[in-house]
């Protein structure tokens, strides 16, 4: 019997005020257990997308169901109980310790006014110290580099113990090192009752830690699959308009390596 899938999209569209159209009729299905690569070139409604599913954005028109519930029916409350969102960046953070704001991802299991409990502390306590953050516990998050924010800020969601997480561009402002280790993380964190949305814009690092990879262009779908068959040199060119080379290291990794911009005449 098949695994039922974790998170169902179905038709979901997004049409903004202005009348600009960011999401065009998607549909797809996720199994658990998977590290997903969402990406595609700058607005091709990747981070749109997300926000919908969560609902920080209202859909136009379709369906998002987690575990076969539609979230338009359940209460913001429920949804945090299922689902958690890494920011790329965490803009304010009001002074709040390292400890503190990983704590905060414990609020959607609060029962009390004095919420914060033995449990919960040490729940928040072993993330830290899984992601190698218990030793600035104490200090401001604004003090920190941006690979530690971005630690803080995967830790803050592994405690809120989500199906679903959803990650928005969490290599974007790292350098070669953070970009393993933070990708490293998502992949570990990974469990068989979990699945990890990430978008992001480094295909070849998508392909190295991906199981499934979904490619968007121009608010559509271009296609879902196993990275090292889907990513092809046809489909960058169509996806980024880029002729590209794409190839296998010695270890099966697959690379991609950006020739020169196909510009149309």
């Amino acid at each position: 019997m098949d695994e039922p899938p974790l998170l169902e999209v179905k038709g979901l569209n997004k049409i903004y005020d202005n009348g600009f159209h960011a999401v065009k009729d998607v549909s797809f299905s996720i199994k658990p257990g998977l590290l997903v690569g969402l990406i595609g070139p700058n607005g091709c409604g990747k981070s749109t997308m997300m926000k919908c599913i969560n609902r920080l954005h209202t859909m136009s028109s379709g369906e998002v169901l987690i575990d076969g519930e539609n979230v338009m029916e359940s209460s913001h409350s429920a949804i945090a109980r299922k689902v958690a969102n890494v920011p790329a960046e965490l803009k304010v953070s009001f002074g709040l310790s390292v400890f503190d704001t990983v704590m905060t991802g414990r609020y959607p299991y609060v029962t009390s006014l004095w919420w914060e409990s033995s449990e919960d502390e040490k729940i928040v306590m072993d993330a830290m110290e899984r992601f190698g953050i218990e030793h600035f516990a104490n200090r401001q998050l604004h003090m920190l580099s941006s690979g530690e924010r971005q630690r803080v800020l995967i830790a803050k969601a592994y405690v809120q113990e989500p199906r679903l997480m959803l990650v928005d561009e969490p290599t974007s402002h790292l350098d070669m090192k953070y970009k393993l280790e933070v990708m490293e993380y998502l992949q570990y964190m990974v469990k068989k009752d979990m699945t990890i949305l990430v978008a992001e814009h480094d295909i070849s690092l998508m392909a190295r830690y991906c199981d499934l990879c979904i490619i968007m262009k121009h608010g559509e779908l271009v296609t879902i699959g196993d990275p090292k068959k889907v990513i092809t040199p046809k489909l960058i060119e169509e996806v980024y308009e880029v002729n590209a080379s794409v190839g296998f290291d010695e270890d099966g990794e697959l690379y991609v390596l950006p020739k020169r911009y196909r510009a149309k005449h």
